[in-house]
């Protein structure tokens, strides 16, 4: 999909602030409401809007750790570790990556007995390596878009 520097610049304040309204993100880029509305609607037709959703802190609803966990499946479990991984709430997101792993898991847990427990499920069908968070330097963002940064 060809995206203009207008497309680019609603992503970056919907990304700034998701409940913006139509009036105020047409004002904020000089078109009118219907305008915003129709650029919005093709965006999310061409799949580049998956969904509006919210973003909450995890540690502000107590999953005070954060933790990557590198998941390398053994021979012939690759689709039990996927199901597994599925079904494990606390995975908030996972990878599949090129390397020594299949996979990289993120975890968002209450306390290191709650990530062990998670591993002791993973185990049995994979390899795992475990890294916790201690910070995020560079929190999740928009790419560059149109060859521009925000």
């Amino acid at each position: 999909m060809g995206m203009d520097d207008v497309d680019a610049r609603l992503l970056r304040a919907l990304e700034a602030d998701g409940r913006v309204s139509i009036s105020n993100l047409a004002r904020g880029l000089g078109l009118s409401a219907p305008s915003v509305s129709e650029r919005l609607k093709r965006l999310e037709e061409a799949g580049v809007i998956r969904r509006f959703t919210v973003e909450i802190e995890p540690a502000a609803v107590g999953y005070a750790l954060a933790a990557y966990i590198r998941i390398r499946p053994m021979p012939g479990q690759l689709q039990k570790v996927v199901a597994l991984l599925g079904q494990i709430a606390e995975i908030t997101e996972c990878d599949r990556v090129t390397g020594d792993d299949c996979f990289i898991a993120k975890a968002c847990v209450r306390s290191v007995d709650d990530l062990e427990r998670i591993i002791d499920r993973i185990i049995p069908f994979a390899q795992t390596n475990t890294s916790l968070v201690q910070s995020s330097p560079v929190a999740r963002r928009l790419p560059a878009l149109n060859g521009s940064h925000p």
